[in-house]
C-alpha cells in the first residue's frame, strides 16, 4: 500500500509516471526532484512528504547520481525490487536514447558544419557551468562544517587542485579525504574499511591499464560508483581518460559531450554514454551506461531497507563531510582544464558571456547552453573559424 491506506500504482503507472520524468526532467537533479516530489507526495500522495525527505537525505550520502537513485527508490517503495527496476529504467532510458542519438550525430565521421558550430558553442559555456554547478554546493556545505571549517577547506583544496591537474585519480583524493576525517573522529575500523576496498579498486586499476573494454568498464565504474557530490564530479574522473589516457575523444568531443549531458533530459551521468559512443560505438555506449548506473540500482535494491541505519552512522556521516568538500573543489576546479580546452577566442567570449547568464543574471544552465549552441551555429555561419 501507498501513503494514506491508498493503493500502490501498478507497474504500468510506474513506468508511464517516472517515463515521463525522465523524458520532461532537463535541468539536472534539482528539477528531477522537484517533479518526483510533486508527482509521487502533492499531486498523488503515494509517498508521505517525511519519507520522501528522508529518502532524499539518505540516497545523498551514497556515492553516483542522486536523483536517479531517488527514482529507483520510489519505485522500490510503491513496487518493491521490480518498482524499482521498472522506475529506474523509465528515468535513465529516454535520456540515454536522447544522447546516443546526438553522440551518432556530433562524432560521425563527417557532421554538418552547423552542428560542430553549435557544439562548439555550447562547449565553450561548459566550464561556466562546471563553476555554477560547483558555487551552488558551497553555501550548503559550509554551514554543515560547523566547528571544522579549516578541514573542510582543505579538503575543498585539495579537490579542486586534483581536479585541475590530477585528472582521473580525482577518486583518490575524494576517498583520501572521506577516510581522513573518518580516522580525525576516531572512528574504528577505517584501517579495513580502506584495505577493503583498495583491493578491488586495485584489480581494476592494472585491468584498466591494458586499454580496450576494460579501460571502458574503468572509467564508468568510477562515475557510477566513486562519485560524490553530484554530477559534475564526474567530468574529472572522465576527461583526462577518455582524452589523454586513451585517446577515444578530443577536448572539442568533450567538451560537447559534457554540453549534450546537460542538454538531454535525465541524469548527468548519462554523459558517459557519449564517451562510450566515442570508444565503441553503440555497443561501448551501451556497456558505459550499464556499468555507470548499475551501483546505483545495487545500492538501492540492497540497502533501502538500511536508510535509516545509514543515515545515524556516524562513520558514513564523516566520511561525507570529508568526501563532501573535496567533491565540490572537483567541480570548482574541473572548470580550469574546460576552459583550457577551448582553442578560439570566440569561444573565450562566450565563456565570459555564460558567466555572465549564469551568475549576475541567473540563467538556467539549459537555457545558458542553448543560447551559448546558437550563438557558436551563427559565429561561425559568419566566418569565425571552427577549433
Amino acid at each position: 500500500m501507498a501513503a494514506g491506506g491508498k493503493p500502490s500504482p501498478s507497474l504500468w503507472v510506474v513506468l508511464r509516471e517516472w517515463g515521463r520524468i525522465g523524458i520532461l526532467g532537463f535541468g539536472g537533479p534539482p528539477v528531477h526532484i522537484a517533479m518526483m516530489r510533486e508527482r509521487f507526495v502533492e499531486s498523488r500522495g503515494w509517498i508521505p512528504p517525511d519519507q520522501f525527505e528522508d529518502a532524499i537525505a539518505a540516497t545523498g550520502l551514497l556515492p553516483g547520481p542522486a536523483s536517479t537513485q531517488l527514482s529507483i527508490y520510489c519505485g522500490w517503495r510503491l513496487r518493491g525490487a521490480m518498482g524499482a527496476i521498472v522506475g529506474g529504467l523509465a528515468f535513465i532510458v529516454p535520456g540515454l536514447i536522447a544522447i546516443i542519438a546526438l553522440a551518432a550525430l556530433f562524432l560521425s565521421s563527417a557532421p554538418p558544419e552547423v552542428v560542430l558550430a553549435a557544439g562548439a558553442g555550447a562547449g565553450a559555456a561548459v566550464a561556466a557551468v562546471a563553476l555554477s554547478a560547483g558555487a551552488g554546493l558551497v553555501g550548503p556545505s559550509w554551514v554543515r562544517a560547523e566547528g571544522r571549517h579549516r578541514r573542510w577547506v582543505l579538503y575543498l583544496l585539495l579537490g579542486g587542485v586534483a581536479a585541475a591537474a590530477a585528472g582521473p585519480w580525482v577518486v583518490l583524493v575524494l576517498l583520501a579525504a572521506g577516510f581522513t576525517e573518518v580516522v580525525w573522529r576516531g572512528g574504528s575500523g577505517a584501517a579495513g574499511t580502506t584495505a577493503a576496498f583498495a583491493l578491488p579498486t586495485a584489480v581494476l586499476v592494472l585491468a584498466a591499464a591494458t586499454g580496450g573494454t576494460a579501460a571502458l568498464v574503468w572509467v564508468a565504474f568510477k562515475v557510477g560508483a566513486l562519485s560524490y557530490g553530484g554530477g559534475f564530479v564526474i567530468i574529472p574522473l572522465m576527461q583526462a581518460d577518455a582524452v589523454d589516457n586513451y585517446g577515444w575523444m578530443t577536448d572539442a568531443d568533450f567538451l560537447n559531450a559534457v554540453a549534450l549531458g546537460q542538454l538531454t533530459p535525465g541524469p548527468v551521468v548519462q554523459t558517459v554514454a557519449v564517451v562510450g559512443y566515442a570508444a565503441a560505438g553503440v555497443g561501448g555506449a551501451l556497456l558505459a551506461a550499464t556499468v555507470a548506473f548499475a551501483p546505483s540500482f545495487a545500492f538501492i535494491l540492497g540497502g533501502s531497507r538500511h536508510f535509516n541505519t545509514l543515515r545515524a552512522n556516524p562513520r558514513v556521516r564523516a566520511f561525507l563531510d570529508g568526501a563532501g568538500p573535496a567533491a565540490i573543489g572537483a567541480i570548482l576546479g574541473v572548470s580550469i582544464p574546460l576552459a583550457a580546452a577551448l582553442s578560439e577566442a570566440w569561444q573565450f567570449a562566450l565563456l565570459a558571456a555564460a558567466v555572465l547568464l549564469l551568475f549576475p543574471l541567473r540563467r538556467g544552465v539549459v537555457p545558458t547552453l542553448l543560447v551559448s549552441a546558437a550563438a557558436g551555429a551563427v559565429l561561425v555561419a559568419v566566418g569565425a573559424p571552427l577549433p
